[in-house]
Parts: structure tokens; sequence; C-alpha cells
């Protein structure tokens, strides 16, 4: 398992990137826009990690600002820690067989979330490739927020 970054939403980008980059010294190692989901991400690395954080082999931040106005309240501002997992199928079976509820099942055998007890975000990222989607995950609905 390899950490890969955190996730926060931002409701000023320039703003965000003002904070996080001008005044904290943060780099911008990529963006990504998304006109169909309506959507920026933003990923910064520390000084020291951004040749590491371009070969994504250092932690970032994921700065998400969604391009329709919203309210982040309760917390929803913070979004998730992400994982890089070597079998996603085997570590979700993990977990469920501990009691931890899938929200977002693997079913593309690419990516799952799952909650702490505290009610933090987890995203699960398949290391490489996609697996193959397997049941019990392809007909697995999701479960509550994620």
């Amino acid at each position: 398992m390899r950490y890969l970054h955190t996730m926060v939403r931002v409701t000023d980008l320039p703003g965000a990137l003002d904070f996080y980059c001008a005044k904290l010294g943060l780099e911008e190692v990529s963006r990504v826009d998304n006109p169909a989901g309506r959507f920026t991400l933003v990923f910064l690395a520390a000084p020291d990690d951004v040749e590491a954080a371009k070969a994504k082999r250092a932690p970032m931040v994921e700065l998400t600002h969604n391009w329709d106005p919203q309210a982040y309240g309760e917390g929803r501002n913070f979004g998730h820690l992400a994982y890089q997992v070597d079998d996603i199928h085997a570590l979700c079976q993990r977990l469920m067989d501990a009691g931890v509820t899938i929200n977002r099942p693997p079913r593309d055998g690419h990516m799952a979330f799952v909650r702490s007890p505290d009610g933090i975000s987890i995203e699960l990222l398949q290391k490489g490739g996609a697996l193959t989607p397997a049941e019990p995950w392809t007909s697995m609905q999701n479960v509550g927020a994620w």
C-alpha cells in the first residue's frame, strides 16, 4: 500500500492557490480540468517532493474546485485520503470480512471508497491497470456517502 494524496475542496481556486503556493510554498505538479464533470483538480507537492510527485512517487495535496457554487458544511471541504493498493479486490474483501462497509465497491476493478470509524473517507486505487471486474463487486451498490 502507498499513500497517494489528501483531497481538499476549495471554493476559490485562485485564492487557494495563492495560499498553498505563494504563501505556504507548495508547487503545482499537475492540473485536470473536467468540463463534463464541471470541476478542476490541482495536485500540489512540497518543494522537496516535486520531482518525485511528478513521477507519482510522493504524496500530494489535491485541490478540488467544483465549478458550480456549493456550501461545504460539516467538514465536506475535506475530501478523502487516497491509497494505492496491490489488490483492491482482496483488500476490500478483507475489510468487508472485518465488518467495514464498502461505500463505493470496486465495480470497475480500479477504485473503491470506505470510511474510517470517525467518518473519514478513504479512496483505494488499484496499482497499475484495473483488475478484471468480478463479483461480488460488480453487482454491489453504493452505500451511504463516500
